[in-house]
């Protein structure tokens, strides 16, 4: 469309002008749209190639102004020999091709003005809908974010395992005060972390484990010998950071539909490995994923699309049932998001 008016301008002036008349204007008009489509075409699908939409404005600039001034170049040119054809064409006129071809004034001057406009309306544009995407992925991230912080603090707060802990520190005042007292320390911890933790999207695997230990030793308190924690980690891990809350979600969910109700209890074994590009954490706990009900509670979903916007889909989130006896759940992170 920019084209398209611009060029009429140009049919207008030759037809006024230079007594084109109605054919040889409505030629002379298409010529200059689509010169200046084509170009810009070619630029544009240069960009998308080279992924110039999501670099920063300075090192933009550095790679866009070389090439305005090929586009200015190659519009003059290109403008020339259409003027050099139509004259010889059309016109019965002789022009030297040289001549022709290093006439340069005011056609380069009018081909970097307009070349400069459309590169510079061309990445605004897409500057604009960037930043519109990026407030949009983050608003989200923050309102499924603060759900799932939130369902991680009233699964920790809700009666059944605030009644749980307060009867197993009840039980141990008086048989065990030394671990009545380390039990309502945990408490205590967890509670807090929950509480100050929640505001951070990211967290150190170092910090998220001390969170687990936490969470797993006060459930101890209730299942006793029932309950065991395997941790496997590469210990080059420790400061990477990842989503807060999301392995003691996952080690909650292995106590809650796995271990709770097994009478012999069992071991939920969690490994933090790195593959590559990729870092693995997956939970493996007894159990059987339950055909009856929706295998993905909300915590889970949540933590799903968490992984979705945080990592713009480069992360992973899997759910697995094995020989009917283990179930194992994964995350896969990149390493670079």
């Amino acid at each position: 469309m920019g084209w398209g008016l611009v060029s009429v301008y140009w049919a207008y002036t030759v037809y006024t002008r230079d007594n084109y008349g109605v054919f040889y204007t409505f030629l002379n008009y298409v010529a200059d749209a689509s010169i200046g489509i084509a170009l810009t075409h070619m630029y544009r699908n240069f960009a998308i190639k080279s992924n110039w939409s999501n670099l920063p404005i300075r090192k933009l600039l550095v790679k866009v102004v070389p090439l305005v001034l090929l586009l200015s170049f190659l519009y003059m040119e290109i403008n020339n020999l259409k003027w050099h054809g139509f004259m010889l064409f059309f016109f019965d006129k002789e022009y030297d091709l040289w001549t022709s071809l290093l006439y340069w004034d005011p056609i380069l001057i009018t081909g970097l003005r307009l070349m400069s406009i459309w590169v510079l309306a061309y990445h605004l544009y897409h500057y604009y809908q960037r930043e519109v995407r990026t407030a949009k992925e983050n608003a989200r991230l923050l309102v499924v974010a603060k759900q799932a912080q939130l369902d991680n603090l009233s699964a920790q707060l809700n009666p059944h395992f605030l009644f749980n802990s307060l009867n197993s520190i009840k039980s141990l005042v008086i048989e065990n005060p030394d671990n009545a007292r380390r039990a309502i320390d945990l408490l205590s911890d967890l509670l807090r972390s929950s509480l100050y933790e929640k505001d951070k999207d990211l967290i150190s695997i170092k910090d998220e484990l001390s969170l687990v230990q936490d969470y797993v030793e006060l459930e101890k308190m209730r299942f006793e010998e029932r309950l065991q924690l395997e941790i496997i980690l590469d210990k080059s891990l420790h400061n990477f950071k990842i989503p807060t809350l999301s392995i003691q979600l996952l080690v909650e969910n292995a106590i809650k539909h796995g271990i709770d109700s097994k009478i012999e209890g069992g071991t939920i074994l969690l490994r933090i490995e790195k593959d590559k590009d990729t870092i693995e954490i997956s939970v493996q706990n007894p159990g059987t994923i339950a055909r009856h009900k929706e295998p993905r509670g909300l915590g889970l979903k949540n933590l799903q699309e968490r992984l979705t916007i945080q990592y713009k889909g480069k992360a992973r989130f899997e759910l697995a049932e094995y020989d009917n006896t283990t179930v194992v759940a994964v995350i896969r992170l990149p390493i670079t998001a």
